[in-house]
């Protein structure tokens, strides 16, 4: 089958610029508070579900939210499309295992997850195959299992063009939290709390984090 070109462009940006951009944003997380409450209240919420439960980060990059989900007490996978990025998440976390792979087909069996994170990492795929890759997130997750997303809130994409002087641009799809809302809902994942926060810092949009849940029953 062949790739499209959506998926290998972000994967040639995120090769280029993987080792700035771990530098850059590698303590990040201890300036942002609700991020962190975030992922706390995301690992309490799974572990809840199930003591042993099984969790992915899907884009994780060079794992700067999934070593702070392991240091949460959960059992986290990282899955990310460059391989530069993985790369670099197993040097930063050794513990922690990582795999290069999409989110449109996760290395995980039917309902084998309890936890599934995309932080900022839905925001490459064009709203017309969202859809896909909400189906893929419905079918790793077993029933009870969460679901959390961030992304930039908005209507227009950011065309980011050679980011840390290198040859390489890529579209970043900002997102109304209703038009994620729906696609969690309609994948068979409805949301269990929506939350946007004011921009901070250098953020130039409202930030957003939804928590969906695979229902039991």
């Amino acid at each position: 089958m062949t790739e499209p070109d959506f998926l290998a462009e972000t994967r040639v940006f995120y090769d280029a610029i993987a080792a700035e951009y771990a530098d850059r944003y590698r303590d990040a997380l201890g300036g942002m508070p609700m991020d962190r409450a975030m992922l706390a209240l995301f690992a309490d919420l799974v572990r809840a579900e199930r003591p042993d439960a099984r969790t992915a980060e899907v884009g994780c990059g060079p794992g700067r939210m999934t070593g702070p989900l392991h240091r949460l007490g959960l059992d986290v996978h990282g899955i990310d499309l460059s391989p530069r990025m993985v790369e670099l998440a197993r040097q930063a976390h050794p513990e922690v295992p990582f795999s290069v792979g999409s989110m449109f087909d996760l290395p995980f069996g039917d309902g084998e997850l309890t936890g599934v994170v995309a932080w900022y990492s839905i925001i490459h795929t064009p709203s017309e195959r969202l859809p896909e890759v909400f189906a893929e997130f419905a079918r790793v997750l077993a029933p009870g299992g969460h679901l959390m997303l961030a992304f930039q809130v908005g209507e227009r994409p950011l065309h980011l063009e050679r980011p840390f002087g290198r040859p390489v641009s890529l579209d970043f799809r900002r997102l109304r939290p209703e038009q994620v809302e729906e696609l969690a809902r309609e994948a068979g994942l409805p949301v269990t709390s929506r939350t946007v926060r004011e921009p901070e810092g250098d953020e130039k949009t409202p930030q957003a984090y939804l928590l969906a849940r695979k229902p039991k029953g």
